[in-house]
């Protein structure tokens, strides 16, 4: 099911049916059109799920790849939002083929798919909208809107304009969370009209960041934030992804009352220190299967579970990047568990 007509087939199905129930919580339990998959997110539009990730690359013209399942179980994929690069992602980032890291939510009756244009290890990189009022090719006003350029930086800023993540806070305000490497996380005020930086120029609030010796890597990426419990929960990736088994990605989460910070972990470690509470690691050594688990995204789904995406490294595939999902579980400390 590659082709518009069996993702319209997939959506009569979802749209007839119950509510898909939350029995499959376990990753190893996903079927279909899950591999490669690099930096997912999740939503839910009626009954079917989408998960966006970064493009392909394989000159197929997904440049964001696009998957949907009406279970969370079996997945197939479905039309990209992005079949080329915008011309001004072109020239503002020269050599970039390919767009990285989505993120997708629903505001003000249009959804909003941010994503990140860069080369390999340059902080010379921007982020782009589109909006659609609609996820669903047959419904009416379907079609991705090119919004243009939202933030952007170049070798002489100290953030990395990649891994885009938005929220809205209990009072409405709108933020964009971005960053990766570089002096680490970062966090935009947006003007609720355009989804675009309230005040451009304004320095942005840093919410998370790795010490390192000048000149050396700090790896931390792939900031999410969501609301829980009256606190905003920060999820980020610490260590490498990209380098297949020897991936040594690991997720780590910290919670603050407010949506700027500070986020620490629950053993009071501050993450602008490179503390947070350990999520998601790699399977335990007698296993050794999914290796470097990170880039997560959350999704509150309409039962008021929540899961995280994410994507590990399958030892058993050649260190393929795979799609996988973990269903949260809160305990009685207030501090979430994922189970995979």
């Amino acid at each position: 099911m590659r082709g518009q007509s069996a993702l319209a087939a997939l959506l009569l199905v979802a749209g007839g049916a119950a509510a898909p129930t939350a029995t499959a919580q376990a990753s190893a339990e996903l079927e279909g059109d899950i591999a490669p998959t690099h930096d997912p997110v999740i939503i839910r539009e009626g009954g079917l799920y989408h998960v966006y990730s970064t493009g392909l690359g394989d000159g197929d013209g997904r440049i964001i790849a696009h998957r949907v399942s009406t279970d969370r179980v079996h997945w197939q994929a479905a039309p990209t939002p992005l079949p080329a690069l915008p011309d001004w992602a072109e020239r503002a980032i020269p050599g970039a083929t390919n767009a990285w890291a989505p993120d997708i939510s629903y505001v003000g009756g249009r959804y909003r798919l941010y994503y990140s244009v860069s080369t390999f290890g340059s902080n010379r990189s921007a982020i782009g909208l589109l909006t659609s009022s609609t996820l669903d090719p047959a419904r009416p006003g379907y079609g991705w809107r090119d919004e243009g350029m939202v933030v952007r930086s170049n070798p002489s800023d100290d953030f990395n304009a990649i891994d885009p993540n938005f929220i809205r806070d209990r009072d409405g305000r709108q933020w964009l969370a971005l960053g990766s490497f570089w002096s680490g996380l970062k966090l935009f005020a947006l003007d609720p009209a355009t989804g675009k930086p309230a005040r451009p120029g304004e320095a942005p609030v840093s919410i998370a960041r790795r010490a390192a010796p000048v000149g050396a890597a700090a790896p931390v990426e792939a900031p999410f934030l969501f609301d829980h419990g009256g606190w905003y929960w920060l999820v980020a990736s610490y260590d490498y992804c990209c380098k297949g088994n020897a991936s040594t990605y690991y997720t780590v989460i910290g919670r603050s009352r407010a949506i700027t910070g500070p986020y620490l972990g629950k053993d009071g470690s501050a993450m602008m220190q490179g503390g947070g509470t350990l999520l998601l690691a790699a399977d335990l050594p007698e296993k050794q299967r999914f290796r470097g688990p990170g880039h997560a995204g959350h999704m509150r789904d309409a039962d008021g579970t929540d899961y995280l995406v994410y994507h590990a490294y399958d030892r058993e595939n050649k260190g393929t990047p795979t799609l996988r999902l973990a269903r949260l579980r809160w305990g009685a400390d207030g501090w979430p568990v994922a189970e995979r």
